[in-house]
């Protein structure tokens, strides 16, 4: 094996565990679901069949990733957050044919015991505050929160909140990069190539 697996952990035969993932205590991959390299998986995390996890994806405790759910690389799902997968769910009703997919872009982060409603995209670098329940699509280097969520302003990559001035600019206090509104979109200038 490639990747470490807290004795407690279940791994099902059928799942691919990339290189240097960590799984820790009490948590349940199963059969089907793809994680990429350098993940770590927090204790007490359900991943579902079919779930895609790129690289360095980090699940904290308690989360449950849903079938449907996939997140490109770098993606933060913060304790206890949680993604649904059926608009509406009865127990006496089969709906597994009905999954809607969720798509967290790249470096995205949601935060603690959030919600996210299915059929959404969490497009790149966008944030997600604690305890949101996400219902519609969030825009790139977007930050919002609230019950349901809603937009607050922008984050640079590297999570901090950017303040635009006249002309639209704004520049992260921690890389030096500069972003600018274009049409309603937040733009990293020049935008990376990785």
């Amino acid at each position: 094996m490639d990747y470490f697996a807290h004795e407690s952990a279940v791994v099902d035969a059928g799942s691919v565990i990339g290189k240097g993932t960590k799984i820790w205590h009490f948590s349940h991959l199963m059969n089907g679901c793809r994680i990429g390299d350098n993940c770590n998986i927090g204790q007490n995390v359900v991943i579902s069949p079919g779930v895609v996890l790129g690289n360095n994806v980090k699940v904290q405790n308690n989360v449950s990733v849903y079938t449907g759910v996939i997140c490109e690389d770098d993606v933060f799902l913060g304790p206890s957050m949680v993604f649904t997968n059926v608009i509406n769910p009865r127990s006496f009703v089969n709906r597994k044919n009905e999954f809607k997919q969720t798509q967290v872009r790249k470096g995205a982060s949601i935060g603690a015991n959030a919600t996210v409603v299915c059929g959404v995209e969490i497009d790149k670098y966008a944030m997600v505050g604690a305890g949101s329940v996400v219902t519609k699509n969030v825009p790139a280097f977007a930050l919002v929160y609230g019950v349901p969520a809603v937009q607050h302003g922008w984050v640079s990559r590297y999570g901090h909140k950017l303040k635009f001035n006249q002309t639209g600019e704004a520049i992260c206090p921690e890389t030096g990069e500069v972003y600018q509104l274009q049409g309603g979109e937040c733009i990293l200038i020049p935008e990376p190539v990785n």
